[in-house]
């Protein structure tokens, strides 16, 4: 519970209003997607301003009072679940698209931005903003930043850090800073704007955003290769790019995942092959785009694709995405509850990653269909289960143990694009060894040395035993 003293300095920054510490709020404000944690805030914030984030932050450093910041809370890492108590702040009310420069191919945001709705904006002037998580049509760009968010695109043109160019954020004393702007080249001193994306509120709030815009592509292809040979897949893909060839989109989906999506959506889904590679090349360009595709649907075959098919419309592409796009949902429809986690290998050994997770699954039997960005090896292994029977869900637990080990094994990591919140924080030492977790809690005590901007992520309170290399840190 907060004291009186700072449950009123409280509302007078943020009005009565945008103070909430009913149950109602309380309780849709104790979880995110992640679906295995909760705990209950002690209240809930929405801020209109930078300069009331700040005031908020100068009363919460004051009291010792631990703030989580939040946008939609569609991450899957348990990255907003407020396991401390304290102040959910959610910045939904800065949502203005405060900038587009064409001059400068620019455009600065709030946080609290709807993704789709900022991609719809730009595109409204031929303009292109690559990033494109699947939550996007509920995501915020804040939470985007927050996570360093990926998507479909991510092969081609890289993640939000790649576009995000420079930040205003509050520090937990509550003071202000600016980093970067619009500049393509800044390198005085250390790259502040790199190092608070993907650092998953643990830094700073980020109030505003100044994010590089391209030229919208003029030309699109869509097409499907479907397999027998889950390796033949994973051979296509090294291929592929290996020919100097870079998709815009580039996934894989398995057959478990294939029966599903087609089971509830009659998409047309080959469900009697292995996998499936769903590719999309764009381009200014239609011959270059053509020629492409072309080289593609060639590779494709001579790996072993039992058929190849090209989108003849829009309509056809926008299908054929669609089995990609709603197969978490669709797999949230057999049971109770969906984990959805992600790991991140070389594309060579996408295939042997996946025949791993389908012997992890068999080992501990249990539902899992994986499916994810082939092109950079990002895999989502997705289980369908029941939280609520206790013994299941141990085996669960169990399995993406397991699974994480394997990915690190094959040369990749615990998470490509998730983060670590809650659920990664006990194997974030399997990857970056314990010099690489003392140099970054060295850099949380630099930014947060009371430790009250979303506590309890990212540093492990337990963990786990395995081999850890202390040489390894990336």
């Amino acid at each position: 519970m907060l004291d009186t003293s700072a449950r009123n300095k409280l509302i007078a920054i943020v009005g009565e209003e945008h103070f909430k510490d009913n149950q109602e709020a309380l309780i849709s404000h104790s979880y995110d997607a992640t679906p295995i944690y909760q705990e209950i805030p002690d209240a809930v914030l929405f801020p209109g301003s930078t300069a009331e984030v700040s005031a908020v932050l100068k009363v919460a450093s004051e009291h010792l009072i631990p703030i989580v910041g939040r946008g939609a809370g569609s991450n899957l890492c348990g990255g907003t679940v407020p396991v401390k108590g304290g102040i959910v702040m959610v910045t939904n009310r800065m949502n203005q698209l405060l900038e587009i420069d064409t001059d400068n191919l620019t455009a600065i945001i709030q946080p609290g931005l709807i993704t789709s709705n900022f991609h719809k904006e730009v595109e409204k002037l031929g303009l292109f903003y690559p990033p494109d998580p699947g939550s996007m049509s509920i995501s915020t760009m804040g939470g985007n930043i927050m996570e360093n968010a990926g998507g479909l695109r991510g092969l081609k043109y890289g993640t939000t850090r790649d576009y995000v160019i420079g930040l205003e954020a509050v520090l937990p004393s509550g003071e202000i800073i600016r980093t970067g702007g619009k500049l393509y080249k800044d390198v005085a001193g250390y790259d502040l704007t790199k190092l608070l994306v993907g650092s998953e509120g643990t830094l700073a709030i980020i109030t505003e955003a100044t994010v590089k815009l391209l030229p919208a592509p003029k030309v699109k292809r869509t097409m499907i290769a479907m397999y027998e040979d889950i390796y033949a897949a994973a051979r296509t893909v090294s291929k592929i790019v290996g020919n100097r060839i870079i998709p815009a989109t580039l996934e894989f989906i398995d057959n478990a995942t294939l029966r599903v999506v087609e089971e509830y959506n009659k998409l047309g889904l080959p469900t009697d092959m292995d996998a499936i590679l769903l590719i999309e090349q764009d381009g200014m360009d239609l011959s270059v785009v053509e020629k492409d595709i072309k080289e593609i649907i060639n590779i494709c075959k001579q790996e072993g694709a039992v058929d190849v098919k090209i989108a003849q419309s829009d309509e056809e592409a926008t299908k054929l995405m669609q089995a990609r796009r709603g197969a978490l949902s669709t797999i949230a429809r057999i049971r109770p509850t969906t984990y959805q986690e992600d790991a991140t290998v070389p594309r060579s050994k996408i295939a042997e990653m996946v025949t791993q997770i389908n012997q992890i699954a068999e080992k501990y039997n249990l539902q899992i269909c994986t499916f994810g960005h082939a092109g950079d090896g990002n895999l989502h292994p997705t289980c369908a289960t029941d939280a609520r029977d206790k013994e299941e869900f141990h085996r669960v637990e169990m399995a993406y143990e397991e699974i994480f080990r394997a990915a690190i094994d094959l040369g990749g990591t615990i998470t490509g694009e998730h983060g670590v919140g809650l659920i990664k924080a006990p194997y974030l030492e399997w990857k970056v060894g314990r010099i690489g977790i003392e140099i970054m809690k060295g850099i949380k005590r630099a930014f947060d040395p009371d430790n009250i901007l979303n506590p309890g992520k990212i540093w492990p309170e337990e963990i786990k035993e395995g081999e850890v290399h202390d040489s390894t840190f990336s």
